[in-house]
């Protein structure tokens, strides 16, 4: 489901190559069929923000955002364990799940990193990509709503993810 990839990029560090490539972006959310009218204009939304701001602002938004707000973490199991000891074994088991479907992860981020999930959710199918996110649904919630309350951009992404591991989608 490109729509993951697509949310990956959104969600990952802001860097030129993501600017130089807005209107690719953009023309994607536009045309994608895979994409409902409410996730479009929240995409096109957050794409138009990216596309008002310099490369620094939205670097020291993201870092302000994400790496200096605990609750706005997008190492996905930092909100279940925090510092705990079973934090480890999540992240193996995660891990393995990516060597599993023959995934290598080629990045130095571990593997609870929310655009490298969304990368691996690219690869499955939608059923598989909705159960394999609802696992985390209840971080996505919380994460959506800190988001918000911080009036956060990325909030918009967020909620898209939430909207999207929904299992009962999949019983409709």
């Amino acid at each position: 489901m490109k729509i993951y990839k697509l949310l990956s990029t959104l969600l990952d560090y802001p860097d030129q190559e993501l600017l130089d490539h807005l209107p690719e972006l953009l023309e994607f959310t536009e045309l994608s069929t895979e994409i409902d009218q409410a996730e479009r204009e929240a995409i096109q939304q957050f794409l138009s923000h990216l596309q008002s701001k310099a490369l620094t602002e939205l670097q020291a938004d993201y870092v302000q955002t994400f790496d200096m707000t605990a609750e706005h973490s997008l190492h996905l199991t930092h909100h279940l364990f925090g510092d705990d000891k079973n934090r480890g074994p999540a992240l193996i088991d995660l891990g393995e799940l990516y060597k599993d479907y023959g995934v290598e992860v080629m990045s130095n981020e571990l593997p609870d990193y929310l655009p490298l999930i969304l990368e691996f959710s690219a690869y499955l199918d939608d059923n598989e990509a909705t159960v394999f996110l609802s696992d985390a649904k209840k971080v996505f919630a919380v994460l959506t709503e800190n988001l918000k309350k911080a009036a956060s951009p990325y909030a918009a992404l967020l909620s898209i993810i939430d909207n999207r591991a929904t299992l009962t989608k999949l019983a409709a």
